[in-house]
């Protein structure tokens, strides 16, 4: 388990059970546990992308920090607050494949398994589509999600999102989900 320090920077984001901040590089062990874990990565399309602490490492650098700079959100670190441990992330990027190369907003979320079932993904969700709808200023997220993956369907049901699409890509079936309005 990887204690983490929640003040490493400022809350973006909290809800009951989660805090919600930007990564930074000395997240880098939990960020490796969490991406490398192939029940975490199975259905994400990125099982290879973090395979030591220098991937991980990378991933913070080139994605998250980033993304806060340019356009000024990514993926926030997921601390639980009961056991103060970085579990995953959840928050909105800007992907221009999504929603058949049309490109959006995309919400994306992962955590570790011994958190799965418990309401702290869809709470997470919920949490941040309030956060980029009302401080970011972004109206319409969407998500992808493999067809396969029927438990993060329910999640994004939950949060209120709406399936709108169905398609195959690169042998892939997905699931296309929109915020409503």
């Amino acid at each position: 388990m990887t204690k983490v320090d929640a003040g490493a920077e400022p809350i973006l984001i909290e809800t009951p059970r989660l805090i919600m901040r930007q990564f930074v590089l000395q997240d880098a062990e939990a960020v490796y546990r969490f991406s490398s874990h192939p029940e975490v990565v199975r259905y994400t399309g990125d099982e290879d992308a973090v395979k030591s602490l220098d991937d991980a490492r990378h991933v913070i650098e080139k994605y998250w920090l980033a993304g806060y700079r340019d356009p000024g959100y990514a993926r926030y670190a997921l601390i639980h607050k009961q056991s103060n441990e970085l579990i995953g992330f959840c928050g909105v990027k800007y992907e221009p494949l999504l929603n058949r190369g049309q490109g959006g907003v995309d919400i994306g979320y992962r955590m570790l398994p011994e958190y799965w079932g418990k309401g702290l993904a869809t709470e997470a969700v919920i949490a941040c589509l309030h956060y980029a709808r009302e401080t970011l200023g972004i109206a319409c997220v969407y998500a992808e999600v493999m067809v396969e993956n029927i438990a993060s369907s329910r999640v994004l049901e939950k949060a209120g999102m709406e399936r709108i699409d169905s398609y195959e890509d690169d042998g892939v079936r997905l699931y296309l989900y929109r915020t409503p309005g």
